[in-house]
């Protein structure tokens, strides 16, 4: 547990509630320390924020609050949720996007953990489904940068249609294409996991390398709830490939 129910008051400001939702937490190690990315809205709004805690052990009660690292509201044409921090030597970047205009990538300073500058780099929209695709995880696998996303909708139980899509760019920043060669921020997107079988509307995935395969983990729904998807990805065509 970093933060207790109603602990983070600090991301009241922002959200316009109190005790607003905490979700999409984000959570790197380098070294010995944790570094924890994670967002404060109410569904379906844009008055939102992204904040950042460190800690040395991980353990209850040593998060320690490092602030804001930036916001949206109804001013903003984008929404400052579902953060991943994607780090390439001395290169910090974070990436963030639900809905509206889609994906975005801030560029940070190492030593603070925020962001270096106002300005974005814009990765990712879908012009139709009212824009739905969210939850960005970029990560690189040989001289690709691929970046992961969820598509249409999510938490309606077996309602859901959540589905994880995929492009890939030589350049963190882009410009990321399909494998059909569409643009992700012209609503390309290569589907690799969707609603098969009892498995229900998989998304809100990660990517991680393991020690011997590239692993993908999300969630889904089945007739019986809530579950954790764990599944290995294949890259030698060159596109990850789920088995």
């Amino acid at each position: 547990l970093v933060f207790p129910n109603g602990a983070a008051t600090w991301t009241d400001t922002y959200t316009g509630t109190s005790n607003g939702n905490l979700w999409a937490p984000d959570c790197t190690i380098i070294g010995s320390t944790f570094y924890l990315y994670y967002s404060a809205s109410s569904f379906g709004s844009q008055k939102s924020a992204i904040f950042f805690a460190k800690s040395t052990t991980g353990a209850q009660g040593s998060w320690v609050h490092q602030g804001i690292v930036t916001s949206t509201s109804t001013s903003n044409d984008y929404n400052a949720i579902d953060p991943n921090l994607f780090i390439e030597g001395s290169n910090w970047y974070l990436s963030l996007g639900s809905w509206w205009t889609g994906i975005k990538l801030f560029k940070l300073s190492s030593s603070t953990g925020k962001p270096s500058s106002t300005s974005y780099t814009a990765l990712a929209q879908r012009t139709e489904a009212s824009g739905a695709l969210e939850a960005p995880i970029i990560f690189k696998y040989g001289s690709y940068y691929y970046l992961f996303t969820s598509w249409d909708i999510c938490c309606q139980g077996t309602s859901s249609t959540y589905n994880i899509r995929v492009g890939r760019a030589t350049s963190v920043t882009g410009t990321y294409y399909d494998k059909a060669g569409k643009s992700l921020k012209s609503g390309g997107g290569t589907e690799i996991l969707a609603t098969h079988g009892s498995i229900i509307g998989p998304g809100g995935q990660h990517v991680y390398q393991d020690t011997d395969a590239a692993v993908l983990n999300y969630h889904y729904y089945t007739s019986s709830g809530s579950k954790l998807g764990i599944n290995l990805l294949d890259f030698s065509s060159g596109w990850p490939v789920v088995y």
